[in-house]
């Protein structure tokens, strides 16, 4: 059970980190072949980091609800 929490967490980990290096290489002027534009790229790279990061805070904040951790803040 531990495991699959883990996988939860590295997953949208790792595409955070892929997305704040589209940013990066978009910032640079490093194209991927795969978008079309170069501001897509980077739109693509905000979205994986926001993404990958809500996630993340979002399963944290559930766990520590079930936990009753939170002291009635997030209701």
């Amino acid at each position: 059970m531990r495991l699959i929490a883990l996988l939860l967490l590295v997953t949208p980990g790792l595409i955070a980190v892929y997305g704040i290096k589209l940013i990066r290489d978009a910032l640079f002027g490093e194209f991927h072949s795969i978008f079309f534009h170069i501001a897509i790229q980077g739109l693509v790279g905000i979205l994986f980091v926001v993404g990958g990061m809500a996630f993340i805070g979002g399963f944290i904040l559930h766990r520590d609800r079930k936990r009753n951790l939170t002291k009635g803040r997030f209701k």
